[in-house]
């Protein structure tokens, strides 16, 4: 899959304050690509809906497959914006780890219950390692993971990945029962292995 080399969030609007083409393309694609999948979703309707000609996607991205990178790396830079506003303002590491499921329980009943957007990527893309995806989660992992050593936890990159795995967990169930149980249930058990691996 090619690679992008500006991010569309970066590019001049055009004339009367409408977005510019590039923009309308990732941001039509990131709400239809969310929605509806990738693969389920034709360059041509992403055209229609965004109301920009073909030319402007070849300009701006060249394919459809840069698009779907653009789309993915946009995830993973706003995801990451996200949580670093989230915890602006919290000082404990425990409370820190614990808001990848408060911003989890607050996006799902908004995003319809899909689930993780990543998983649902590479659910799409067997074959390929989607490097914005897999850059996402190699983010997550090394954050919890310095959370965890702040904490003081007995062995910080083990439970790193137990809990990043309790949180692709939580998402599933989320998403199976169309319920904000199984990320609460997540976020419990995330606490007390958290709590257990504390020194005492």
């Amino acid at each position: 899959m090619a690679t992008t080399t500006e991010p569309a969030e970066r590019q001049q609007s055009t004339r009367r304050g409408k977005p510019a083409p590039a923009q309308r393309l990732l941001d039509t694609a990131t709400d239809l690509f969310s929605r509806y999948g990738i693969r389920a979703v034709g360059i041509d309707r992403v055209l229609a809906e965004a109301g920009v000609a073909r030319a402007s996607l070849y300009q701006s991205y060249g394919s459809k497959d840069a698009l779907v990178q653009a789309y993915l790396e946009h995830l993973d830079r706003r995801d990451r914006g996200r949580w670093d506003e989230a915890v602006a303002a919290v000082r404990e590491p425990v409370d820190k780890v614990l808001t990848f499921f408060d911003l989890a329980l607050a996006s799902a009943p908004t995003k319809g219950f899909r689930g993780c957007q990543y998983a649902n990527a590479a659910t799409e893309f067997p074959d390929q390692a989607l490097e914005p995806v897999v850059a996402h989660r190699r983010w997550m992992l090394d954050t919890l993971t310095t959370l965890l050593r702040e904490c003081g936890s007995a062995d910080p990159e083990e439970l790193a990945g137990r809990l990043q795995l309790v949180y692709d967990g939580a998402l599933s169930g989320s998403k199976f029962a169309h319920s904000l149980e199984p990320l609460r249930t997540g976020r419990s058990l995330a606490a007390q292995m958290i709590t257990q691996s504390l020194p005492r």
